[in-house]
């Protein structure tokens, strides 16, 4: 039978998880909808959004409790501060995530065919943060094999590293428009900005796996 303690940790725990399985859940609909060109399912997703900041404000809380009632020992104080770090980090993808659907509604009105393309094309991004939000969530659900975690991390280093050549790829290719293409600079411009966001969702999530690493076994936080 668990402790209230361990009760109160295995919820935490089990909170943090909920999130970030929400979060892949809508990348993963955005990810449908803009393959689709179907903005008005982006405005849905938006909407899905919206309750994760009060979620992880209850996981905040849950762990003010937990400091304030059992003054965990160093290893498991180690823990419950870096959950502090991962909900801070799951609002700023929560955040990102909202501004570039709310973007991608934009451009895809605009309904321009070199922009629509280079979309597309920008969506390989997609499938990388997508892949490393599955494996962020065997981390969680790993939580006690550390070979495991250090496994899933390296695998997520590498989407991330693959999403900075997706780009730099894209950026050419987008720039070498603007030069050829009079009177559209501001959107290409713009189209840019937009996947830079969209580049941060998979940046935090990367920091967020290091903060799981080191709750599970220590080093820099």
């Amino acid at each position: 039978m668990l402790t209230q303690y361990q009760e109160a940790r295995r919820e935490v725990r089990a909170g943090v998880l909920e999130v970030v399985q929400i979060l892949m859940e809508v990348n993963r609909e955005a990810l449908k909808s803009i393959e689709l060109l179907d903005a008005s399912r982006l405005q849905n997703l938006r909407k899905r959004l919206k309750p994760i900041n009060k979620k992880t404000e209850v996981i905040d809380n849950k762990l003010v409790v937990i400091f304030a009632r059992y003054t965990p020992e160093a290893r498991d104080l180690r823990e419950m501060v870096a959950y502090l770090k991962i909900t801070s980090g799951l609002n700023r993808i929560k955040a990102s995530m909202n501004s570039y659907i709310k973007n991608m509604q934009g451009m895809l009105a605009e309904d321009d065919a070199a922009i629509l393309r280079f979309i597309k094309e920008s969506l390989s991004i997609n499938r990388c943060t997508i892949h490393a939000f599955g494996k962020t969530v065997e981390m969680l659900q790993t939580f006690d094999n550390n070979e495991k975690i250090r496994n899933l991390a390296t695998e997520i280093d590498v989407e991330y590293a693959k999403t900075d050549d997706i780009y730099a790829l894209l950026e050419k290719s987008v720039i070498q428009k603007m030069h050829d293409t009079e009177g559209h600079a501001e959107e290409y411009f713009n189209l840019l900005k937009y996947i830079r966001k969209n580049l941060k969702i998979i940046d935090r999530l990367d920091s967020i796996t290091q903060r799981i690493i080191f709750a599970r076994m220590g080093g820099k936080l």
